[in-house]
């Protein structure tokens, strides 16, 4: 049954919470890059579907249609979404074709569909580019560019539908819809690569995924310090958000801004996820680090490990150890087992503080009232007082 779709939600989403960010082509590339080297034959044959992706200025379209023939797609199927305030408006791929919109019928702002079944050199001058791609469209020939009957909403049944016929998701979609995206696309069970915010992580709908190692994340934690540039469309640019700006080949200002935490989800294998972290044994951790036994945690059975480096590799029992973890995990050194959180999702909690100990433990800390939410994360016990930890996931050594 289809799922309702909210205009007004979504345009917040896009607007108000700035998901209006293009990826850059660069990084595109170099993530890409890391799952052909895996398995050079992972987009051979497979029709790819960017379902949150303005194809005007989506630059993953314009890798997949450039890269087609190199990568061996079936088909690419690019959508975007009807508010869109950068929709038809800025087309450098096309040029001042200005009849091509009246021939076709289309108003100046709509939901469009991309159908890319075949590329090749069609203007004779013995290359392959986006001019091609462009003469390709306006012509119908063996491709598709027609409006969508709908709003182009990735919950809307049209965009469903096409969904069905893909084989791999590759977009950046609207981080404050990224629960309900990453479901629907587990729903019916798509390989996919997306872009999300670290934070999802922790989201009930997401960690149970990594927890099951059914969804990982990709190859980028290394690159810009776990930040990632993005492109803002000089129309709606916030110069507030701008870090630097671009001149692209049609001569239109791009804006790039700087978005912390952002990481790409997966489930394509890639080679890094299945490398070992070196680590140390518990006494050489204690000896040339922390200088101080590991701490126990007072409402779980395991260890708090404060970084990720300093993971003992003989501890055999629980441990919980930063959410940044994931990005080096590998599914063959560590299994996870849960996390540090307030309702006992993986029934890892050994303690659930009372409401007057949460008040006592706030008091004795601060120094006045209130109250200091101990079943929320990990606790430890400091000079006598209870104290909280950051986000923890649990982990344990997978036994050899």
């Amino acid at each position: 049954m289809e799922k309702k779709s909210s205009n007004k939600n979504l345009t917040n989403a896009k607007r108000v919470k700035n998901d209006e960010f293009y990826t850059q082509y660069s990084d595109i590339q170099k993530e890409i890059e890391a799952y052909l080297e895996y398995n050079p034959n992972v987009f051979r044959d497979k029709v790819v579907y960017c379902n949150c992706d303005d194809p005007f200025e989506s630059n993953f379209f314009r890798y997949f249609v450039l890269n087609f023939n190199k990568l061996g797609l079936k088909q690419l199927i690019t959508t975007s979404y009807k508010p869109s305030p950068v929709a038809n408006l800025e087309l450098p791929l096309y040029g001042d074709d200005k009849t091509l919109t009246k021939s076709k019928g289309r108003p100046k702002i709509t939901a469009n569909k991309f159908i890319i079944n075949e590329v090749g050199d069609t203007d004779g001058d013995g290359d392959f580019d986006l001019k091609d791609i462009a003469e390709q469209l306006k012509a119908n020939k063996h491709n598709e560019w027609t409006p969508l009957e709908d709003n182009g909403d990735f919950r809307s049944a049209e965009s469903i539908n096409l969904l069905k016929q893909s084989d791999i998701v590759v977009t950046n979609p609207p981080f404050s819809l990224f629960r309900e995206y990453i479901s629907q696309l587990m729903e019916y069970e798509k390989k996919f690569l997306i872009i999300g915010n670290l934070n999802a992580i922790t989201y009930k709908e997401v960690f149970p995924l990594l927890k099951e190692n059914k969804v990982w994340l990709g190859n980028n934690y290394k690159v810009n310090a776990g930040a990632m540039f993005f492109e803002i469309p000089e129309k709606i640019a916030n110069l507030e958000q701008v870090r630097e700006i671009k001149t692209n080949e049609s001569g239109k200002k791009v804006y790039i801004t700087r978005v912390q935490g952002v990481r790409w989800f997966t489930n394509l294998d890639h080679g890094r996820r299945h490398q070992p972290l070196p680590l140390m044994t518990k006494t050489e951790v204690i000896k040339f680090v922390t200088k101080k036994p590991f701490e126990k945690y007072d409402n779980y059975d395991a260890i708090e490990v404060s970084l990720v480096k300093n993971i003992p590799s003989d501890y055999s029992g629980i441990m919980g150890v930063p959410v940044s973890i994931l990005d080096k995990y590998s599914p063959e050194q560590f299994e996870i087992v849960g996390m540090c959180e307030n309702v006992d999702l993986y029934k890892q909690k050994t303690k659930v503080y009372t409401s007057a100990e949460c008040k006592q433990a706030y008091l004795d800390k601060f120094g006045k009232k209130g109250t200091y939410d101990l079943n929320a994360s990990g606790v430890v016990i400091r000079n006598g007082l209870l104290e909280k930890v950051y986000q923890r996931v649990l982990i344990k050594h997978k036994k050899k």
